[in-house]
């Protein structure tokens, strides 16, 4: 399909039968998850299970690049009606932790597939050691609810009561899971319909060349956006809070390499396989969708009329090294893999910032906690499992505007729920929703603000999960001048002697009378706040965005009973210095970093990497123990010395202990 113009007809057919999956499944949901947050997706694919059209405004959108080809390939035999699904995150790497359902359709004309329809669903609860089934101090993945390899959920069009029963038997509400795989069924018949339309106006031939067609102009448009960034070599690093109850840092390293219109990421120096939830199973495909997401959201900034499907992927080497927390092997926990993959969007987004300053925003939030409760509903007499609602940060500073407030960047898609449908579901009583002052990082363009929330509880034994809790210690960085932003907190009863911060902790037990408070983290500033108009600073104390205080520290303007004393606010930014350096990170982390230099963390990698898989992590704890008096890469090398010579079983390579010594 080599004209233009048909070609464009065609994207938006495509485009136009996505919309409506995600409608069909939007309207017939049950769970407030799927149905208010929209954590789901849909999607078409050609014969090879490569995605060629995705929604654009209903759903997430981590997956215009996802292949389901791997998957597909498991199930041996497809006919008329059939749906295959898997939630299984080492089956074929599709599915990336236990509550993602993903399912497909095979779409026929004159008895060949041609395409395939195909989404996931973020069910509630899939079993597992605590409600909603995932938590950061899980260890392997079947703490993490009950697994399905790819097989048929639905044969020519009759659902597989077995798996159906089996389902029903190992998950906490399986009605919720069931309604939403049935939506998500419908949602799958509405795309085969579409395509059979398409197939019927631009025939059989002519709309399978031109789905190729839309892959190869993606990757086009792709290559032209790589072809005007300068090349060269990026490096960055950015830290989750802690990698496992263990509560040390976890690193990922990017080194992005530019070569006129293709690139290759290599994560090489990224932490090791951890024992928690964080990993990100992508199975060390150089093209897996998750560790692409942030090059997505890079690409549709630099250019907005790029069409969203996996053609775009083609540019794109990923290096992530097997039994590394961004490819561990089985049985590792990876219910958690979302806080990392906020963390490494952060890192694509820094190394990105270096290549392309004056095109790219500071950093978002990187905390899109999913609160969960478990509670007994008085009012029915029973046990209610709900999402009660994303508490997501603030976008960086843009080029050109303020970062969004509440909701922005990476993490917009999340949907938040009406706290009325909230309360009506769940037996908790919101005492307070909406943005935390003082939160967004300085700059001349300010970073979005954080979102706070609190709700109390009523019956005993309430238990919270928390997910993606982090950015409580590292904080959403600030560029070419402009401030990192503020940390996200968690507490119960905040402002009274039974206080409690939680910090990172994702789960918790309330009891009646209990207030759950959660703030995220801010986006960072972009550009030096002394610069910031005066005007703006005042508007921003007026709605309460930004204290008084505040105005004069970061900014340098005083404003005394609400008006700006212009002459003191002229005399005190002249006493202040910008930022300099590309860069803010704040206290937190220089103060880490001035002990865990650069090099002293690269050393530890190097080391790990030498190391079986199953050593890597227990021998980072030991020597993480053992850094306490020691700063760089001299004190790591006399750890881990002292660690070899503390485990004489350790089997470490020759020459590494004699060269620490």
């Amino acid at each position: 399909m080599s004209d233009k113009m048909t070609l464009q007809v065609l994207a938006n057919h495509a485009r136009a039968a996505a919309e409506n999956m995600a409608h069909t499944l939007h309207r017939t949901a049950h769970s407030a998850f799927v149905k208010e947050t929209q954590d789901f997706t849909v999607l078409l694919m050609d014969k090879a299970g490569e995605t060629f059209a995705v929604p654009m405004d209903l759903g997430a959108t981590w997956y215009p690049g996802l292949c389901h080809g791997p998957a597909i390939e498991m199930i041996d035999d497809y006919r008329p009606g059939d749906v295959g699904f898997t939630n299984d995150p080492y089956s074929g790497h599709v599915a990336t932790h236990t509550p993602d359902t993903h399912l497909w359709k095979p779409i026929f004309a004159e008895d060949e597939i041609v395409a395939w329809a195909g989404g996931h669903i973020h069910n509630t609860d899939m079993g597992g050691a605590v409600p909603a089934s995932l938590s950061r101090s899980l260890t392997e993945v079947h703490q993490e609810g009950i697994r399905f390899p790819p097989m048929k959920l639905v044969n020519e069009g009759v659902f597989d009561q077995q798996i159906l029963r089996i389902m029903q038997t190992n998950v906490r509400k399986p009605a919720l899971n069931i309604g939403d795989m049935k939506a998500l069924v419908g949602a799958l018949s509405t795309g085969d319909r579409k395509v059979q339309a398409m197939i019927q106006r631009f025939g059989k031939a002519g709309f399978m060349n031109g789905v190729q067609a839309l892959k190869d102009r993606s990757e086009a448009q792709a290559r032209d956006i790589l072809t005007s960034i300068p090349d060269g070599e990026y490096v960055f690093a950015d830290y989750a809070d802690e990698d496992s109850d263990e509560a040390n840092p976890c690193r990922l390293k990017l080194t992005l390499r530019i070569t006129g219109d293709s690139a290759v990421l290599d994560f090489t120096g990224s932490d090791p396989q951890l024992a928690s939830s964080l990993n990100v199973p992508s199975g060390g495909n150089p093209r897996h969708t998750i560790l692409l997401v942030g090059v997505y959201y890079v690409l549709y900034t630099l250019n907005p009329q790029l069409l969203l499907n996996s053609g775009m992927t083609r540019p794109f080497t990923c290096l992530a090294p097997q039994g590394t927390v961004l490819n561990p092997v089985e049985p590792a926990a990876v219910g958690m893999r979302s806080l990392t993959c906020a963390r490494l969007r952060s890192v694509i987004f820094g190394a990105f910032s270096q290549a392309v300053p004056e095109r790219m925003p500071a950093a978002p939030a990187g905390n899109n906690c999913i609160v969960n409760v478990m509670t007994r509903d008085e009012r029915s007499q029973k046990t209610v499992i709900a999402a009660v609602n994303p508490v997501v940060g603030g976008g960086g500073g843009m080029p050109h505007r303020d970062g969004t407030n509440g909701s922005g960047a990476d993490a917009a898609y999340l949907k938040n729920t009406p706290i009325e449908i909230t309360e009506t579901e769940v037996p908790v009583e919101f005492v307070k929703y909406g943005l935390a002052r003082d939160s967004g990082g300085a700059g001349y363009w300010r970073g979005g603000l954080a979102t706070e929330m609190a709700f109390r509880v009523f019956a005993p034994d309430t238990r919270i999960t928390a997910r993606n809790r982090d950015r409580s210690f590292f904080r959403p960085w600030g560029v070419l001048g402009g401030h990192a932003a503020g940390l996200s907190d968690m507490m119960i009863n905040p402002d009274t002697p039974q206080a409690r911060p939680l910090g990172n902790v994702d789960t918790a037990i309330l009891e009646p009378g209990d207030v759950l408070e959660i703030r995220s983290a801010g986006g960072g500033g972009r550009g030096d706040p002394l610069q910031r108009p005066v005007e703006r600073v005042a508007l921003d104390v007026l709605r309460g965005y930004v204290s008084s205080e505040a105005a004069r520290t970061a900014y340098g303007v005083v404003i005394t009973d609400g008006t700006v004393d212009e002459a003191a606010t002229a005399a005190l930014r002249k006493t202040m210095s910008p930022h300099k350096g590309h860069f803010h990170f704040g206290p937190e982390r220089e103060g880490y970093e001035a002990q865990w230099t650069p090099e002293a963390y690269d050393l530890l990698t190097r080391i790990l990497a030498d190391l079986p898989i199953h050593w890597r992590f227990f021998t980072k704890t030991e020597i993480f123990r053992r850094m306490t008096d020691r700063a760089g890469a001299d004190g790591v090398a006399a750890a881990f010395a002292e660690t070899c010579e503390r485990f004489p079983a350790l089997p470490a390579p020759a020459g590494w202990a004699e060269a620490a010594e």
